[in-house]
């Protein structure tokens, strides 16, 4: 990477992380802490507004990435930062549950994200975008990480409207990273590989595997939020403060994220990936189950939600990689703006399906609730095709001639290792999926250099 590049990596990196650290960092005590509110003991309209966000972020994220292509990157992103902090500061105002769903609801509004991929896409080289976005989406599980930890330390200093006011700040200092640290692009395009095109949304929601994956990050998203329900409730039945569940997050995040890697690498070296996948759904389960049995012990919570948030690393790690490897080169972009949009929505759904289940049927309705979305999830993926084991590599391709492109795509297509090549003569990009092994990129290059 160039400098240039670096800087706006690490520049939207911080933008997305500080943003999704705004939508996560209440999880942990929003429960607890609308039980004092106005409407605050109707459970389904806390659910409604620990979830609202994720309706509105759903609906509005592939638009503004559209509205990106025509306005411009940086304009869509001011105006989304605005939004989440208008909406931040109406929820650290409210003095009711009702309003605290407005805040959440413009919260939701502010949808960058398909802009911000757009944005990073612009100011990267094709070579060098798959590190942008990878930088990029290690922030949102950082930032997530993060929120467990910070939200209970700065509960007792702040209170949850402190918690929310503080997101608006952020919402705003990240704006001045937008005016003074993101470069300019100097061209704004359409980039296939990162953004939806209306042109793709059938081919992408005929294809069974993909939305069987769309049905897994939809169960994931559903069930984390439904967690968030319950557990802090479960914490404090068992005389640890709101305060004092830091305590339990952060041994249990810690454990999750080393207790990750040897699946991971079995699934990736070993070519296991579809047993890993599913070994996971049903370790989620199991956790989930654990925390219905052993709730009213706190090593029980700790050892329950370690193996549940294990399974969700792993399955929130792996998702996004089989979206890539899944949907054809063309349909790459809409299908990840599915993907993302979904996940939303999945949020959202969690925690006001989970509200409505504590409100009437008691907080072990969460779990059985979990259990049955896990089991019908793994039920969907045992029908799973694992995909090749392959990867994206993204060239810059030289102006072409009348023809060249479909020239060139032939002779890419005969190259020893390719899967499947897409070459985009108005994006000037060639881009392929290869081998992981055997891979002849020198040849590659050769025709690239011909061309």
């Amino acid at each position: 990477m160039n400098p240039i590049e670096r800087r706006a990596s690490f520049g939207l990196a911080s933008i997305y992380g500080l943003r999704m650290l705004g939508l996560f960092i209440i999880l942990p005590v929003f429960a607890l802490y609308a039980q004092h509110l106005p409407g605050g003991d109707n459970k389904f309209l806390v659910g409604v507004a620990l979830g609202a966000y994720g309706l509105t972020q759903a609906i509005l994220q592939i638009p503004a990435g559209w509205l990106s292509d025509r306005y411009g990157r940086k304009p869509v992103i001011y105006i989304s930062l605005l939004l989440f902090a208008i909406g931040s500061f109406i929820a650290a105002a409210a003095h009711d549950i009702y309003w605290v769903i407005a805040g959440r609801i413009i919260q939701g509004t502010g949808a960058l994200n398909a802009a911000v991929m757009a944005l990073a896409a612009d100011l990267t080289r094709e070579e060098q975008r798959t590190k942008a976005m990878a930088i990029i989406g290690i922030t949102i599980g950082f930032a997530f990480s993060l929120s467990l930890v910070l939200s209970p330390v700065l509960y007792p200093l702040i209170d949850v409207p402190g918690i929310f006011a503080l997101t608006g700040i952020l919402a705003m200092l990240a704006m001045l990273v937008v005016a003074y640290v993101i470069p300019n692009p100097a061209i704004t395009r359409f980039h296939s590989d990162t953004e939806a095109s209306s042109q793709q949304f059938r081919v992408v929601l005929r294809n069974p595997d993909l939305l069987r994956l769309d049905l897994g990050i939809f169960t994931l998203h559903a069930i984390l939020m439904s967690v968030f329900m319950q557990v802090p409730s479960v914490l404090k039945n068992n005389g640890l403060e709101g305060a004092q569940h830091w305590q339990v997050y952060l041994p249990v995040i810690l454990l999750a994220f080393f207790l990750m890697i040897p699946p991971i690498f079995v699934a990736d070296k070993k070519a296991k990936m579809k047993l890993v996948f599913l070994g996971s759904i049903a370790l989620a389960a199991v956790g989930q189950l654990l925390l219905m049995l052993l709730q009213g012990s706190v090593w029980g919570v700790v050892v329950a939600l370690t193996l549940f948030f294990t399974a969700f690393n792993i399955l929130e790690a792996s998702l996004p990689s089989l979206i890539s490897k899944t949907a054809p080169l063309a349909a790459k972009g809409t299908a990840m703006g599915v993907y993302s949009s979904v996940q939303f929505l999945g949020a959202f759904f969690g925690a006001s399906v989970g509200g409505l289940l504590m409100q009437y049927f008691g907080g072990n309705a969460i779990f059985i609730f979990a259990i049955v979305l896990l089991l019908l999830w793994l039920a969907a993926a045992a029908g799973m095709k694992v995909p090749a084991a392959v990867r994206t590599k993204m060239y810059h391709v030289p102006q072409l001639g009348p023809g060249g492109s479909a020239t060139l795509q032939q002779q890419l297509a005969q190259v020893q290792g390719v899967h499947e090549v897409m070459v985009v003569a108005a994006e000037g990009i060639a881009c392929l999926k290869v081998d992981m092994q055997g891979f002849d990129e020198a040849a590659v290059e050769q025709l690239l250099k011909g061309a």
